[in-house]
């Protein structure tokens, strides 16, 4: 059977014939519908001088079930992600990253929910017991940032947004923000946990903010800056912690099955919006890329596979 990926070198995207996969005993074979872009995953296709298959969040439909009998059958609509190699046709995917869809959310709004969904619970989770504590999270008008503003709010957190522009002040408001900064030093307030992923020189910033044995938790660095200056001795004075989070080396204690299924039911109770502000071909990545990486619009960016 034929198979076509994006193929990414030095930030030059082209569509072409890639091999069919061949799926391990624990991998099903899907038949790729939809594919949602992530800033890592296009600032890596950007800086990479070797050709490569990019790609990390994925949803279709389940043409070869897992030789193992795992995971769901075929004809099953699913969602799931890949270390890379999403942006294709047809991808072998661990059963253990596939999680079954509901007839009520679409391919579109699923491919959304990998990396930004899994990232957001996860980093939350670091902050245990969230119930009337406060958290502050930045880059909150990202596909990550509104994923995790919502989530805080459902645990019954008191949640500070940290936003760019008086712009976007409204539609976070509607993702039950309570509220809207638009600099670290807008507030007084010490946080229990700060989810950041702004990083550079801001960091030396948020870790005053965190408070007594809290912690901050840095998922990415979409400054793009290399200093991030901070005080050892402010954490030692109030043990503070902290965390670099990498994703795909979290998922141990829970899969990423198990965790995309509760995010699932979340979006299914209407407890959890999706946020898409671009979807289109994926004939159109080179300029949707370079969109992302130019901050052009806020929310995810979700491309069809034809």
């Amino acid at each position: 059977m034929k198979n076509k990926a994006i193929y990414a070198k030095a930030g030059k995207f082209e569509i072409k014939e890639a091999p069919y996969p061949q799926p391990k005993y624990n991998e099903a074979i899907v038949k790729v519908t939809a594919i949602s872009l992530n800033r890592g995953e296009v600032r890596t296709s950007f800086s990479k001088q070797d050709e490569w298959i990019p790609g990390w969040d994925l949803a279709g439909e389940i043409i070869q079930s897992a030789a193992n009998g795992a995971g769901p059958k075929e004809n099953t609509r699913v969602v799931g992600f890949l270390p890379s190699g999403a942006w294709a046709q047809y991808v072998a995917v661990p059963t253990d990253a596939l999680a079954e869809l509901p007839l009520n959310i679409s391919d579109a709004q699923a491919a959304t929910l990998p990396v930004a969904g899994l990232t957001a619970l996860l980093t939350l989770a670091k902050g245990g017991q969230l119930l009337g504590k406060k958290i502050l999270i930045t880059g909150a008008t990202g596909g990550v940032g509104m994923f995790a503003v919502q989530l805080a709010a459902l645990s019954g957190a008191h949640t500070t947004a940290l936003i760019r522009s008086h712009d976007d002040e409204q539609m976070i408001k509607e993702l039950d923000a309570d509220e809207i900064i638009f600099s670290a030093g807008d507030t007084k307030n010490l946080f229990h946990l700060i989810i950041d992923s702004v990083g550079g020189g801001l960091i030396g910033e948020l870790i005053t903010k965190v408070a007594p044995h809290g912690m901050l938790v840095s998922y990415g660095n979409s400054s793009e800056q290399q200093d991030a200056s901070y005080t050892v001795t402010t954490m030692y004075r109030s043990s503070v912690t902290l965390y670099g989070f990498i994703l795909f080396g979290e998922l141990k204690t829970e899969t990423a099955s198990v965790a995309l299924s509760r995010l699932i039911d979340l979006i299914s109770r209407n407890k959890l919006r999706i946020v898409i502000e671009k979807e289109t071909s994926w004939a159109e990545i080179q300029q949707v890329a370079h969109d992302l990486i130019d901050r052009r619009f806020k929310g995810k960016a979700v491309l069809k596979v034809m």
